[in-house]
């Protein structure tokens, strides 16, 4: 068993006990598939262990998998609205549930999946919030013209520049950025080495102020080998932390939208269409996996380019 694994299972099976359920060998042979042969992310496996786990904990009367129908999951369907969950809340805890009976189906030989007869609420179509190129501006210059806080290491305000100029430069996820380790950038070729879901290795562009900035700090951090962006104790900044340092810099900027580490995702995809970049380059900066999770941002520009014309066009 590889230590990835251990660990993951070793923390799945704390997660279980403190939550008083007992152990499942179905499915824990479902996340070491996930884990050896879908090579599944570790946020993908901590959502479906949770989902599972959700749903083990609020079925009442649960005793096992086999003993379910279609029903059982439409009354979990009905029991997750009538409580306000969010539709993108109930089709991930469904997507688990779903790729979990799959999984006993086609491996474990299971002659029906009573998750295809469950329909789900067709999902929200929200346009994503994007910053203004002033927005992002106003941003990138609080790190330096912010005093530093007594307990921060001395170079804690050259790194949260770097991190706040590495988001909006490449637009790379929460999780991407906070895996990078100092040999992921590539200052000859401007780029940066990015691990993507599932496991998929993708290289991002990187600016010449995020590159300058990434330099600053690491200069000034003595940051040559090992994580990219590291705190106090000069161990790798966990996903909380780096989120932490966007949120800092939101209140201090009295913007009146939330920025958030995917707001700037979405403010990089967005300013590169209203500038001309094609939808497919985007795509594979992004690393989507389907061009029609990338087309969303189009929406966006095309909204961009109707408020410009009724502002600008004389019969608009």
């Amino acid at each position: 068993m590889t230590d990835r694994l251990q660990s993951h299972r070793t923390k799945a099976t704390e997660a279980a006990e403190a939550a008083t359920l007992l152990p499942d060998p179905l499915c824990d042979e479902f996340f070491d598939f996930m884990l050896g042969e879908k090579n599944s992310a570790e946020r993908t496996l901590e959502n479906y262990r949770h989902a599972l786990d959700t749903f083990r904990r609020k079925h009442r009367g649960f005793t096992s998998w086999e003993e379910l129908n279609a029903d059982d999951y439409r009354r979990y369907l009905y029991e997750m609205m009538k409580a306000g969950m969010g539709r993108a809340t109930i089709r991930l805890h469904f997507a688990a549930l779903r790729s979990f009976h799959t999984f006993l189906t086609r491996r474990k030989g299971w002659q029906k999946n009573p998750l295809l007869e469950v329909q789900l609420p067709k999902p929200e179509k929200k346009l994503p919030v994007v910053l203004t190129l002033a927005q992002v501006e106003n941003m990138l210059q609080l790190p330096m013209s912010t005093p530093r806080e007594k307990q921060a290491p001395e170079w804690s305000r050259e790194r949260d520049l770097a991190i706040l100029e590495v988001f909006y430069s490449s637009g790379v996820r929460l999780a991407e950025l906070a895996s990078l380790d100092v040999q992921d950038v590539d200052f000859h070729g401007e780029t940066m080495r990015v691990m993507g879901k599932g496991r998929k290795q993708r290289l991002c562009p990187l600016g010449a102020p995020a590159l300058r900035a990434i330099q600053h700090y690491r200069s000034r951090g003595a940051v040559h080998e090992g994580p990219l962006f590291i705190g106090k104790s000069r161990t790798r900044m966990t996903v909380l932390a780096l989120s932490n340092v966007v949120k800092k810099y939101w209140r201090l900027s009295g913007l009146p939208v939330k920025v958030t580490p995917h707001k700037f995702r979405h403010s990089f995809a967005t300013h590169l269409l209203n500038n001309g970049a094609d939808l497919r380059t985007v795509q594979t900066l992004l690393g989507h996996a389907s061009l029609s999770t990338t087309q969303i941002y189009t929406h966006v520009s095309t909204e961009r380019m109707k408020q410009v014309y009724v502002e600008a066009h004389p019969r608009a």
